[in-house]
């Protein structure tokens, strides 16, 4: 009996130890609903042994898909301390005409022929602009394996809260 409930133990002391790992990579706002939803689960469902609580930990603890950030968002989340990539998916001649400053240029139309290019190691942040190509982006990228995946939507709300274009 006592090993059943050590291996309890340990079982629910490593999920805990993965979700902090993976929390840690996160945005604040994302870090504490993860953090939240896990202690739900891992104090709601019975038992570490059960097949639903794991399941339900990783669900928790992935970063959505096409995870939408505000500018502002971007700003707290991603400043130049954080390691990221940021990637303006319109064409060539669009980027040339004005981007964010730290962007690299790689058309959502040309994106799947180039993730060799693209981390998957850190962030990725993607931005078009309007919204509908980055979302587009978002699931290529996704499609690719990705994880952490971020669409920062148009630079025209980008310009429109007054933050810098180059």
């Amino acid at each position: 009996m006592w090993r059943s409930a050590a291996r309890e133990l340990v079982c629910f002391f490593q999920m805990g130890v993965d979700i902090v790992r993976i929390a840690l990579l996160m945005p604040t706002r994302r870090m504490l609903a993860v953090l939240m939803a896990a202690f739900i689960v891992l104090t709601g469902v019975a038992g570490c042994s059960t097949a639903a609580q794991p399941a339900a930990v990783a669900a928790a603890a992935q970063p959505s898909i096409n995870a939408r950030i505000a500018p502002s968002e971007y700003q707290e989340s991603f400043a130049a301390n954080v390691d990221h990539i940021l990637i303006d998916v319109r064409t060539p001649a669009e980027f040339s005409s004005g981007h964010i400053p730290g962007a690299i240029n790689i058309s959502v139309e040309t994106l799947e022929q180039r993730l060799s290019e693209v981390s998957s190691d850190v962030p990725v942040v993607v931005y078009c602009r309007s919204g509908n190509r980055s979302a587009q982006a978002a699931r290529i990228l996704a499609n690719a394996g990705y994880a952490q995946i971020y669409d920062l939507g148009g630079i025209v709300d980008w310009a429109a809260q007054g933050y810098p274009i180059e």
